[in-house]
């Protein structure tokens, strides 16, 4: 029989050390190991460097990949009418998407403004009671107040339009994905690389099999959100009590009764959720989508940047926030709504003591789906439309613009701020930007991609280290690595700055609760805004510089990153903190000591979604001075003789993309969960 041996203490006249077998021998010199080949790499890279760094080599104008590209769009353009992928597969697409959107639009613009504005507080009201009907009519009203009554509705119809698309294909591969392991397996994958990507990455594909127009904006739209719909459905589905499924499969239920009869009502909150972050993402293209050639408030966003006249973009970027806050309440509302059950037994209840001339219509309206208040709630959208229909109401409604608030606010910050914003600029670029880019563009390709291979196994793992080697292999074979090494630049460097005002106001909010309450309003209309409205300050403020795209990657990524890190400290279990704190730790001793090291799966997460944000938000800025690949992806969709260069840099910017999402996310699972 064998006995566990004591561990040697002192008083056993040895010193204490660890046996061979020693887990916590190992938990010690493990991080030191690690440590120290870490410090070896990092020696060995600098080595590296200082003997094979060369002259920054611009890219090849004539690259292969470049005219492999542009013969593609040679071949599209000419089989078009005649190829069968294209007469019995993307025409007809490009054609049922147009009627579609033709059709939701037509239905839209014939309810007229008040007809809109009645039909809006009506379905609010249906889904969520009197608060989001008030919120929705005074929404509503307010795209007639700001001038933008027809920008908003083709807005409206784009969105919905895509909405409905994404939820008809997401809910069924969620629940797909849900139900068959091996499809779920196969979809995790794709959903990935979908999310990560930028969205000015969809563009040229875009306009190469679509065409431009409202059909390319939909299906680039429905890429950028049909990821989020299939995971919440997943989600949702899988996350039904198997309790329940147990006692309805025991009753005979079949597979299809305990899908419709079991799993998706009690997944209902999650579906709602589902539709009512597509609808968020949805809205958030609407500006990339007016790149190529989609109605809407996008519009004017885009004529309002040309001429950088911030104002006009502040309007019509406040529609797209006002609703987008309309369409997530109202959802929001719709999924926290009592269970149908518990209102017709409410109303059972008290129907029993009514007098008897309205019992026949309370009998009617208990049988009604969702008991008796939903039933009368119900009935007021039929009759609002009739009565819309039948008497057309002409509405006339004063006309109010921020336009020349905000453009006198930012000329005088332009004029008094001069010195500063300069100052800034010039320290920025000089002390990270120029330095960082200039050792990216010297550095060979080939060390570039070993010291990702490197690091990426050390830090990461396997799986993750060979899938960021090959896309960094990858950015050479397409002939754009200057390009991408001066967008990798300028990602850093925003991310760096995105972190250190993140962790400082996520920690500030996590401590304080008048402050996060007060932040919080801020926060949802930030991370509603479109991209797009941030480079306007930014342009007036700075000027066209590679330093502008990092001031607007900053402001819209910020939001996020807060959220995430208050959200990782607050998760903090209360006995963790309060045991630190009866120990005698300060404040200063808790948050550095306990709180931040416990939160650090949530500080990396906040990392990976801060990149995955400045990178999307850093190839727009190639609109306003960034150069590089956003400028290249502009320049491909615009101009016909630089498709190929353009297509070729909207796949750099998806191997960017994922070369750090899978460094970031490979390094959270590598160090598995926080203790």
């Amino acid at each position: 029989m064998t006995t566990l041996a004591a561990r040697p203490t002192a008083t056993d006249g040895g010193p204490v050390t660890d046996r061979p077998g020693d887990t916590g021998g190992r938990r010690r010199t493990g991080p030191l190991l690690v440590r120290t080949a870490g410090a070896v790499l990092i020696v060995a890279t600098v080595v590296a460097y200082l003997v094979f760094r060369t002259a920054p080599v611009a890219d090849d104008p004539d690259a292969a990949a470049f005219r492999f590209f542009g013969d593609v769009r040679d071949w599209a353009d000419a089989n078009r009418d005649t190829h069968p992928l294209f007469l019995y597969g993307v025409n007809y697409v490009r054609l049922d998407v147009r009627l579609l959107v033709d059709g939701i639009r037509a239905a839209v613009t014939g309810l007229g403004l008040a007809g809109l504005v009645a039909v809006a507080g009506a379905v609010a009201f249906v889904l969520g009671g009197w608060r989001p009907a008030l919120l929705a009519v005074a929404g509503f009203l307010s795209f007639g107040v700001l001038g933008l009554w027809d920008e908003s509705v083709d807005t409206l119809a784009l969105t919905l339009t895509a909405v409905l698309i994404s939820v008809l294909i997401g809910v069924p591969l969620g629940i797909l994905a849900a139900r068959v392991r091996w499809a779920g397996a196969a979809l995790r994958p794709v959903l990935d690389v979908m999310q990560i990507l930028p969205t000015f990455a969809y563009l040229a594909p875009m306009t190469l099999l679509f065409l431009i127009g409202s059909p390319a904006a939909v299906v680039a739209t429905l890429i950028y959100a049909v990821p989020v719909t299939i995971r919440i459905t997943e989600l949702g589905i899988a996350g039904v009590a198997p309790s329940a499924v147990e006692a309805a499969t025991a009753q005979g239920s079949t597979g299809r009764q305990l899908l419709t009869k079991v799993r998706l009502p009690m997944a209902r909150p999650a579906l709602v959720l589902a539709v009512n972050q597509t609808i968020m993402m949805a809205l958030s293209m609407v500006v990339v989508t007016a790149l190529i050639d989609a109605p809407g408030l996008g519009v004017n966003i885009l004529r309002a940047l040309e001429r950088v006249n911030v104002g006009a973009a502040f309007d019509a970027g406040l529609a797209i926030v006002i609703m987008a806050i309309v369409l997530d309440r109202v959802t929001t509302a719709a999924a926290h709504r009592r269970p149908a059950t518990t209102a017709r037994t409410r109303w059972s209840a008290a129907t029993s003591r009514r007098s008897r001339a309205t019992s026949r219509l309370t009998r009617a309206a208990s049988r009604f789906p969702g008991g008796t208040g939903r039933f009368f709630r119900t009935a007021a959208v039929p009759a609002t439309a009739a009565v819309i229909a039948a008497l057309p109401i002409a509405v006339t409604l004063p006309h109010l613009s921020f336009a020349k608030p905000v453009n006198d606010l930012t000329a005088w910050t332009e004029l008094h701020g001069y010195d500063a914003t300069e100052w800034l600029k010039n320290t920025v670029s000089t002390l990270l930007l120029n330095p960082l880019e200039t050792l990216l563009v010297t550095t060979p390709w080939w060390l570039f991609t070993l010291v990702v291979l490197t690091f990426g196994l050390l830090l990461a793992g396997w799986r993750a280290a060979l899938i960021a080697g090959v896309a960094a292999a990858g950015l050479t074979g397409l002939g754009l690595y200057q390009h991408s090494m001066q967008t990798l630049a300028t990602v850093l460097v925003a991310t760096v700055l995105t972190m250190l005002l993140g962790i400082t106001a996520g920690v500030l909010c996590a401590r304080h609760d008048r402050l996060a309450a007060a932040t919080r309003p801020v926060l949802d209309a930030a991370q509603t805004m479109p991209s797009f409205v941030y480079l306007l300050p930014a342009v007036a403020l700075f000027g066209a510089s590679r330093f502008t795209a990092i001031v607007a990657a900053v402001i819209y990524a910020v939001p996020p990153v807060v959220r995430l890190v208050e959200r990782g400290i607050r998760d903090v279990p209360a006995t963790v903190v309060e045991a630190a704190l009866s120990a005698g730790s300060t404040p200063r001793q808790l948050l550095w000591k306990v709180q931040l090291p416990m939160a650090r799966g949530g500080l990396l997460l906040a990392a990976n979604q801060g990149i995955v944000m400045v990178l999307a938000m850093v190839v727009v800025g190639g609109l306003v001075g960034a150069g590089a690949l956003g400028y290249d992806v502009v320049a491909g969709f615009s101009q016909r003789e630089d498709f190929g260069r353009g297509l070729a840099a909207g796949f750099a910017i998806v191997l960017l993309g994922v070369l750090l999402d899978r460094l970031t996310q490979g390094f959270h699972r590598a160090k598995g969960p926080s203790r």
